[in-house]
């Protein structure tokens, strides 16, 4: 049984590794990203088409936008990404100036449910 025990510990400290050198490559690729953003605003600055702090914010929100770009890409199995909602959402029909008839929002209504259970035959097949 000490076999088993060992390439358990194997498998752990893989693991480990795997997830301490996706890390450290973020890390260079976030790095890269805000050298490249600051010399951008720089350019920007010198050439007179931002401010200093337009530049400082531009860049803050470049960061930003791969930061989050970068948690996207997450394993599945990451607690800190946010999970997708598999139900579709509601929507709520509204008469943008014109009004509707009853029957009109009816028939409508009816298509709604006949795309919503057309998705639904989709998804299980």
């Amino acid at each position: 049984m000490a076999g088993l025990g060992d390439i358990v510990q194997k498998a752990f400290y893989l693991g480990v590794g795997l997830a301490t050198a996706a890390g450290e490559q973020a890390g260079e690729k976030l790095s890269t990203i805000g050298v490249q953003a600051q010399k951008l605003a720089d350019e920007m600055v010198a050439k007179g088409e931002i401010t200093t702090e337009e530049a400082r914010k531009l860049v803050d929100d470049m960061i930003k936008s791969a930061q989050q770009q970068n948690l996207n890409q997450a394993p599945t199995g990451n607690p800190e990404r946010p999970q997708k909602n598999t139900e579709p959402r509601r929507i709520e029909i509204v008469a943008d100036g014109e009004t509707k008839s009853p029957e009109d929002v009816s028939q409508m209504r009816k298509q709604v449910e006949a795309l919503q259970e057309e998705l639904k035959r989709m998804k299980n097949s």
